[in-house]
């Protein structure tokens, strides 16, 4: 018999203002770096008022982490230090490793409705000054997998043999984008070891193996330990992120869109924006 995870964390979110003006919800963050590890931070957004978000996020530095934005409705402008321009429309992913520094912008452009999210993914102690990179993944690269009870977008990693669009250069991480019918059961295998977490976009369904609990839209669900993890549905779909990796267990110095091992290099990464030698 598998060994099903339970849920260890419901994550209601706090909204947040970011960049400009953005209006957000922040889910994970500088509170949960253990608990999320190799996780830094998970921010949700979703509004059909463009004066919420128009303001975007102007040129800012990141170093030491991965961002992975995903974007189910809207569109995004991108550029950044390294010459790229690029717009991340509906159903595309953009994958931007800041290794030893980029400095970039993201410009939200008016649309119906802005949905989708922003993963930070940690880097190891190793790869925190490699060469950044710009990786864009546009809707028909991300494979669709069309079964009996659900439908399975996979942006990185694996899914039951078929691969995603990347699968991480320094952490191999596992973004899936699932929606499961209505009345449904539906199941994924889960290394043992990983940590799992998935945010609800729409509808509502019910997780955890011991103690089962109905969990609606706009929520994060983190899971114990397990070889797998199961969910009902009810009278209506429900679409969710799962998002899984191995945790890095190392030590986290964060400041602002920085992230180190250790103070020191924290600070030298500022003193570094201040002269002017950031990008290398």
């Amino acid at each position: 018999m598998k060994n099903y995870r339970n849920i260890k964390r419901l994550v209601k979110g706090i909204p947040a203002i970011d960049g400009a003006g953005v209006q957000l919800v922040r889910l994970v963050g500088h509170n949960d770096i253990k608990d999320f590890d190799p996780f830094l931070l998970f921010d949700a957004f979703d509004s059909t008022d463009p004066a919420s978000y128009i303001k975007g996020f102007p040129w800012h530095p990141h170093r030491g982490m991965e961002t992975v934005t995903y974007l189910i409705e809207g569109e995004i402008e991108h550029g950044d230090s390294l010459g790229n321009t690029d717009v991340i429309r509906a159903g595309d992913c953009q994958w931007m490793t800041a290794g030893s520094g980029i400095i970039h912008q993201e410009m939200p452009q008016p649309a119906r409705r802005l949905l989708g999210g922003q993963l930070w993914l940690n880097l190891p102690a190793k790869n925190k000054m490699t060469r950044p990179q710009y990786k864009p993944i546009v809707k028909n690269e991300i494979p669709v997998i069309e079964e009996e009870h659900a439908t399975v977008r996979i942006l990185t990693g694996t899914y039951k043999e078929h691969k995603g669009a990347t699968d991480g250069d320094y952490v191999k991480a596992s973004y899936l984008d699932i929606t499961v019918h209505p009345e449904s059961e539906w199941e994924i295998d889960t290394p043992p070891s990983h940590t799992v977490f998935v945010y609800i976009v729409e509808g509502k369904a019910t997780f955890g193996h011991d103690y089962p609990r109905t969990i609606t839209a706009k929520n994060v669900v983190l899971f114990e330990t397990g070889e797998a993890l199961k969910l009902q549905t009810t009278e209506k779909p429900v679409r969710f992120l799962l998002m899984m990796g191995k945790p890095l267990r190392e030590p986290v110095a964060w400041g602002g869109p920085i992230v180190m091992n250790t103070r020191e290099e924290l600070m030298h990464a500022f003193q570094e924006l201040d002269e002017n030698t950031f990008i290398k």
